[in-house]
C-alpha cells in the first residue's frame, strides 16, 4: 500500500494553495475555488485542498514534510514571508522539526529525520 494524497479542507482555497507553493509545492489540478492538487516536490505523493462552508471541529491534522536540509529551507521560507510556531528543535525521538500553521490552522511540521524516520533505534523487528 502507497500512501497517494492527503486532501485538507479549506475556507479560502486560493488562499490556501498560494502558502503550499510558498512551501514549494507544485500544482497540478486547478478547480478553484473549489479544489486543487499539488504535487510534492519529491517523492510520489500529492496534495489537495478542497473548499468547505466551515472547518471541522476538534482535532485538525497534522502535515509533516521531511526535507535534506532543514536550516536552509527555513531560511528560505523565512524570505518568502513563512513564520513558524517554534524554532528549530532536536526531539528526543531524533527528529529535527519546526512548526507553522496554514491560513486554516492546519498544524505543519517540516523535519529531517534521515535514517530515523522509519529505522529509529527502537524499531520493532
Amino acid at each position: 500500500m502507497n500512501l497517494n494524497q492527503v486532501t485538507i479542507a479549506s475556507l479560502d482555497v486560493a488562499k490556501s494553495t498560494e502558502f503550499y507553493k510558498t512551501l514549494g509545492l507544485k500544482l497540478i489540478v486547478d478547480a478553484l475555488p473549489r479544489y486543487v492538487r499539488l504535487e510534492c516536490p519529491d517523492g510520489e505523493s500529492t496534495f489537495s485542498i478542497s473548499k468547505v462552508d466551515s472547518l471541522p471541529e476538534g482535532n485538525k491534522i497534522t502535515l509533516y514534510f521531511e526535507v535534506d536540509n532543514l536550516s536552509k529551507t527555513v531560511l528560505d521560507l523565512r524570505q518568502k514571508g513563512i513564520t513558524f510556531n517554534t524554532e528549530i528543535t532536536e526531539q528526543s525521538w531524533l527528529w529535527t522539526d519546526i512548526n507553522l500553521t496554514d491560513p486554516d490552522g492546519h498544524k505543519l511540521i517540516i523535519f529531517y529525520a534521515g535514517k530515523n524516520r522509519k529505522n529509529p533505534p527502537w524499531r520493532v523487528n
